[in-house]
């Protein structure tokens, strides 16, 4: 009878207690053995090791826990499998502040950094029921403060709720698995691109193969079917931190994911329990229309026709004999060129399309559509416009400048576009535009009326015009495009500078003067004023005109008019409320402003200005002068590239050239345009990681010194990486987070990849650009040149074909012109 109430006790405590369940999470000391999982709490998802089909690999995963088919959404260690006949690993919490993957030895096979605001003494690892693995201090109430996430860094598969964009200070985007054996990343890769209006792209590699289309309220535009539908809702975030996509799903009894195959398509696949299998409800891309420039510059690619290639209406192709053997990559060309000195030009519709590239484009969502035609009409850049928003009834416009491509034409669900065209080809019968194959739409009087009234306005800015375009040299017209850029008399520009002011004076330049003003409007601007005693200024001034008035890219400076009366002559920029680069960087007090998410975003913003002047614009562009000086901040502290006094043109596929005239600025050049004066693309690369290397440093490579051998900042930066402590290198200003200090020294790393000694070492700023924000490994800079401050080393003037030694520098900040005596 004395074990009753002992045996009564142990009972009842066993009918209390719960069973305990399945673990979704693991704490500080607590670990994820081999033979172990972690599964959501609402039984969706599960985490643990396993091996993929045939692999004999194994890796740490998470995949759906209810469906019977294995499908895993998140892979830990893709590039870092574990053997077969490796040891025992256990995945734990290290230090506070890594998730980590470790060996029985204690080697570290692969870990997560995590960002970490402030000290936590409970860090707990958990999945979630969205298929998201997080990190969280265990003592805070608020479930949704991560200090890491798998949703940041996905695989090859988007989860509803995923974001795939810019978001919190990086780029997030999938990345295939190589084979179904095989989770490693791929060449394949999806992508938000947000240098013109935000856009989808799949990549191969360095090579666009997909486009989406633009965002139009409601949809990817190139994609017709996701129109409202029973299983998902696509949404596009856009504000002045991110940029990113995402979707939720309508009824949450439904499971569908969105997978990047290892092919290169993206796959909808929904699960239906009764087939038990996944079924792909779209793919992308659909067909030969959908691969990305199929029909090249102005080309338009119908499926329905044979062959599928042809050109817009009013267009013929640029290589005739090119197309008649089904080459269309040269695309087409107008038929008449345009005359927009003129103010002839009209706009036609050409309806049913899948919208151009915005890689470089520009949108205002409050614009009507005639607002925006006439915007377009004022900028000869501008070569077509569009609505966008449609589900604000079709407000909103959109821009393109240069070239359109990858067009389509889109049975179902297309959209209008309004392309610019020589007013000849305006008949008599129509004022729309129509595509290849399509009818004919009869415009009605008040558009013809308007058409005209357009041609006799033109006639009148002919005279206005004419003095300006005389400026231009007949080897540097393109073609036959034109410019039009307005004309702002000289009493208005004397008010605006307040009778050019000493107080209004912003700066001085080889050209002349630089002041501050005010319109009439309120507007601010930068007025450079050639100075009659320069030289070297004209020449500078044509410069600007020829190629800035050309380009539009947020990240150079836009030139808003000329002032030409008599002996003045000056242009009128866009106003820079913060000034240029160098007056933060290299001050004590201000640079103390730049934080690095800022400073980030400024060697971000140079690199793809400088990608679409290499790469993307009209006309092939080497600025020659890029520098901290010229580049000008904005009141956000976004950066634009300025001063195109001494910039070059490349034409076709050319990337350099040679000059007996050497220009630029001291400890800026490169070996090889300093010494022998062949410039190319590659120079400016090498400009570029100097101003990286100032940026990230805070310190000028002119004039630096250090008591050693290494008498640039560019050496000392490759000691020290060399030595593995670049970090020695960063502005002590700079208060990095933990998550953002591999983002610093991978800056340093392309910095000194872009200022290696030869040409053919330096990357391209497309690759450059892909640097800075993928994870790729990255490849040992070599030996950065040392010309600066001293002669070439002995094997460079061995490789080079001339003994010519290093010409005279200045070195002051002002951009010079050098003889090189070959």
């Amino acid at each position: 009878m004395g074990e009753f109430p002992l045996l009564f006790v142990f009972s009842l405590l066993f009918s209390i207690l719960p069973i305990s369940p399945a673990r979704d999470g693991i704490a500080l000391n607590d670990t994820l053995q081999e033979d172990e999982t972690i599964i959501s709490s609402g039984g969706i998802f599960e985490m643990g090791y396993f091996s993929p089909n045939n692999s004999l690999n194994r890796y740490v995963g998470i995949w759906y826990k209810k469906i019977p088919v294995k499908t895993v959404v998140w892979v830990a260690n893709r590039e870092v499998p574990l053997s077969a006949n490796a040891s025992s690993v256990v995945l734990r919490i290290i230090n506070l502040s890594q998730l980590a993957l470790l060996s029985d030895n204690n080697d570290v096979i692969w870990f997560a950094n995590m960002s970490l605001s402030r000290s936590v003494q409970n860090p707990v690892l958990q999945l979630l029921d969205s298929g998201n693995l997080v990190v969280r201090d265990g003592g805070d109430l608020n479930p949704e403060n991560f200090f890491w996430q798998s949703f940041d860094h996905p695989t090859d598969t988007l989860l509803p709720g995923m974001k795939v964009g810019f978001v919190t200070g990086h780029e997030v985007y999938l990345t295939a698995w190589k084979s179904d054996d095989n989770p490693a990343p791929a060449e394949y890769s999806v992508h938000i691109d947000n240098t013109g209006y935000p856009q989808g792209f799949v990549m191969n590699g360095m090579a666009v193969t997909y486009r989406s289309g633009p965002w139009n309220g409601v949809r990817w535009s190139g994609v017709p079917m996701m129109d409202k539908n029973p299983i998902y809702t696509y949404a596009l975030v856009i504000n002045k931190h991110e940029v990113y996509t995402s979707y939720s799903l309508n009824n949450n009894s439904i499971i569908s994911i969105l997978v990047l195959t290892n092919t290169g398509f993206i796959e909808r696949l929904v699960w239906v329990g009764g087939m038990k299998n996944w079924i792909t409800f779209g793919k992308f891309p659909t067909d030969s229309c959908d691969m990305y420039r199929a029909c090249g510059a102005n080309g338009i690619c119908n499926i329905y026709n044979f062959p599928i290639c042809g050109c817009l209406d009013k267009f013929l192709p640029r290589n005739q004999e090119a197309w008649n053997i089904a080459d269309y990559s040269g695309g087409c060309v107008r038929r008449r060129g345009l005359h927009c000195n003129n103010g002839t030009d009209i706009f036609v519709k050409y309806p049913g399309i899948k919208l151009p590239d915005t890689k470089y484009s520009w949108y205002d969502e409050t614009m009507t559509l005639q607002e925006c035609e006439q915007v377009c009409l004022k900028n000869c850049s501008c070569t077509a416009y569009s609505r966008l928003d449609i589900r604000n009834g079709g407000s909103g416009c959109l821009l393109w400048f240069g070239d359109l491509i990858d067009i389509r034409k889109l049975s179902d669900r297309g959209q209008d576009i309004y392309i610019r065209l020589a007013s000849s080809e305006l008949d008599k019968n129509t004022t729309h535009g129509f595509l290849n194959g399509s009818k004919r739409k009869h415009g009605n009087k008040s558009e013809l009326l308007a058409a005209s009234l357009s041609s006799v306005m033109g006639l009148i800015l002919v005279g206005l015009s004419l003095m300006f375009c005389l400026w231009r040299k007949k080897t540097e017209v393109l073609h036959d495009h034109e410019f039009e850029l307005p004309i702002f008399d000289f009493p208005t520009i004397a008010r605006a500078t307040n009778n050019f002011s000493a107080d209004n004076k912003l700066g001085q330049g080889g050209f002349g003067p630089v002041y501050k003003g005010v319109l009439e409007n309120g507007q601010e601007i930068a007025v450079k004023r050639l100075s009659k005693a320069s030289v070297q200024g004209i020449d500078e001034l044509k410069n600007e005109v020829i190629f800035i008035a050309k380009l539009q890219h947020r990240n150079l400076v836009s030139l808003l008019g000329c002032c030409i009366q008599r002996e003045e002559q000056m242009l009128i920029y866009e106003y820079m409320p913060n000034r240029s680069l160098d007056l933060f960087i290299f001050d004590h007090e201000k640079k103390k402003l730049l934080d690095w998410p800022k400073r980030f975003n400024i060697i971000n913003g140079i690199a793809r200005g400088l990608m679409y002047l290499h790469q993307d614009s009209r006309l092939r562009i080497i600025h020659r002068d890029l520098k901290a000086s010229n580049v000008l901040l904005d009141i956000d502290m976004n950066p634009k590239i300025s001063d195109f006094g001494l910039a070059r043109s490349v034409g076709g596929d050319e990337t350099g050239a040679d000059t007996s005239r050497v220009v630029g600025t001291h400890g800026y050049m490169s070996p090889e345009y300093a010494v022998l004066g062949i410039f190319s693309i590659k120079s400016d690369v090498f400009s570029f990681g100097v101003s990286l290397l100032e940026i990230v440093s805070g310190m000028r490579n002119k004039g630096f010194s250090l008591k050693d051998q290494y008498h640039t900042l560019l050496g000392h930066a490759w000691k020290l990486h060399g030595d593995g402590r670049s970090a020695e290198l960063v502005d002590e200003h700079i208060v990095a987070e933990p998550d953002d200090l591999s983002q610093v020294l991978r800056s340093i790393h392309v910095g000194l990849l872009c200022v290696q000694q030869y040409p053919d070492d330096r990357p391209t700023m497309s690759e450059v650009v892909q640097m800075l924000t993928h994870d790729a490994v990255l490849p040992e800079p070599k030996e950065p040149g040392f010309f600066t401050g001293r002669p070439l080393s002995a094997s460079t003037q061995a490789s080079s074909s001339s003994s010519t030694q290093p010409a005279a520098c200045s070195i002051n900040e002002v951009s010079l012109s050098l003889v090189d005596p070959r």
